[in-house]
């Protein structure tokens, strides 16, 4: 088994090298792949030291800030061009736990992709303000009740796939970002069939006090629910012709 946690960074130099040393750590079939938007603070250099002293590391570079669906996307493609089994994405500033991915493994042996869930268990996020908590929360809530998913957070950063489910999905037909990019990704995979299955995470959001949320990513949220929902309707009505 190779997998290939993959990690969008941008100014992220103060966390890359220990959070390298507990991903990789898990299991020895674990290689890491940095996607860096040209940080200016020198996570792309850092990054490249570390693929030089530990083989299990490669770096791909981009110019600025594009986007994290693209960073995925991108991200993707290269993880499966080395011939990756098992693909995880997940944050590079700790809010997700290293020491979940071997859990992440195990449920792999009988689902087709796996989602660290924060509303499973009830609640599970420290130092986000009620404002945000609540916006999140009801997202999923929004997001189950149009598209008819059941998965409880719909919204989660911290996921693997199979390779055969990227492959399966068309990735260059994913054209949504930041969270939509998110629930695009869960629709396109049930849609197709694949299972999931979700593990209970802690997620601490270690930039308390600010949000990545906007206004503009909120509005893209609320229109995809529904451009999937109503792409879905439209393909089995062809089909059924």
């Amino acid at each position: 088994m190779k997998a290939v946690v993959v990690i969008p960074t941008y100014n992220e130099r103060d966390n890359l090298e220990r959070l390298a040393a507990q991903v990789l750590a898990q299991d020895p079939g674990i290689h890491l792949l940095v996607v860096d938007d040209n940080s200016p603070d020198g996570t792309g250099a850092l990054a490249d030291r570390l693929a030089a002293e530990t083989g299990r590391v490669s770096v791909l570079h981009r110019a600025g800030k594009l986007g994290l669906g693209s960073a995925y996307r991108e991200g993707f493609r290269v993880a499966l061009d080395q011939g990756a089994d098992y693909i995880v994405q997940m944050d590079a500033d700790f809010s997700h736990d290293p020491a979940i991915l071997p859990l992440f493994f195990e449920k792999m042996r009988d689902f087709d992709f796996v989602i660290g869930s924060r509303y499973l268990n009830g609640v599970s996020v420290v130092n986000w303000p009620l404002r945000r908590l609540m916006l999140s929360y009801f997202a999923s809530v929004y997001t189950r009740v149009i598209t008819g998913l059941t998965i409880r957070d719909c919204t989660a950063g911290f996921k693997c796939f199979r390779r055969a489910v990227l492959e399966a999905i068309e990735l260059e037909q994913v054209r949504s970002d930041g969270y939509s990019f998110q629930i695009e990704m869960n629709f396109r995979c049930v849609e197709k069939g694949f299972t999931v299955a979700e593990v209970p995470i802690i997620f601490i959001d270690r930039h308390a006090g600010t949000s990545k949320m906007s206004k503009r990513i909120v509005r893209e949220a609320v229109v995809m629910v529904w451009k999937l929902k109503l792409g879905s309707l439209a393909r089995k009505l062809m089909g059924r012709r």
